[in-house]
């Protein structure tokens, strides 16, 4: 079976819409063609007998089938729309416009380089004009970004950019700490090195008092 993608077929864009610091979070990713579940369990078939081994026995006989279905949970993000999560907020907060935080969002991701795991938690906050979001839906953002094939820097900017382009608060801000299995158990073979990420727009950016105060909670310690 010919691994190639057919004539005409568009890779997924998906992880590099936020490249650009202007770029919209309408941004849609571009059309790509789906092979059916049989042509990915037959893929994977190839890649078992290319490693070296025979799919046909016992013990592997059935991984075309559960490898198809990981996928399908590793990369539901595919499927989801991160600007709907975001979309019902709520405007009776009492005139609160103080920091939302929330910290150490667990984060599970792939690189889209060697298709091995990110693994890593994510810190998001935002300051509030006139509406707030349910917490939920922040983790959720996260969420649908990190399931789709990703490098850390585009994932973070993912993030901020959309949380600040649906709600139009005075600043959002976006810490990601993971690491990467691409350089841990392969290549350089660095375990234990995490890499950090972070955006930081509207008054994050521009305030450093502000810039501080996020970074002193998500390092669990207290402004002063």
């Amino acid at each position: 079976m010919s691994l190639d993608r057919p004539a005409g077929a568009r890779l997924p864009v998906a992880s590099r819409d936020y490249r650009d610091a202007a770029a919209s979070p309408t941004d849609a990713p571009a059309a790509v063609h789906r092979p059916s579940r049989d042509e990915a369990e037959r893929a994977v078939r190839t890649l078992i007998q290319w490693a070296g081994d025979d799919p046909d026995r016992e013990g592997l006989i059935d991984t075309p089938k559960r490898v198809a279905a990981a996928y399908e949970e590793f990369f539901a993000g595919y499927q989801d729309d991160p600007e709907d999560i975001l979309r019902r907020t709520f405007e009776e907060v009492e005139g609160y416009d103080e920091m939302v935080l929330l910290r150490d969002i667990r984060l599970e991701s792939h690189c889209e380089h060697h298709m091995v795991p990110i693994v890593g938690k994510a810190h998001v906050a935002y300051l509030p004009n006139n509406r707030v979001v349910g917490i939920s839906k922040l983790a959720r953002v996260v969420e649908t970004y990190a399931k789709r094939l990703q490098i850390q820097e585009t994932l973070t900017a993912q993030v901020a950019n959309t949380i600040n382009g649906v709600l139009e608060p005075k600043g959002v801000a976006v810490v990601i700490e993971a690491a990467h299995q691409c350089m841990t158990t392969r290549g350089v073979r660095k375990p234990g090195v995490t890499m950090v990420t972070s955006r930081m727009l509207g008054a994050f950016r521009t305030c450093s008092d502000t810039r501080k105060e996020f970074l002193s909670m998500i390092q669990g310690g207290r402004a002063g």
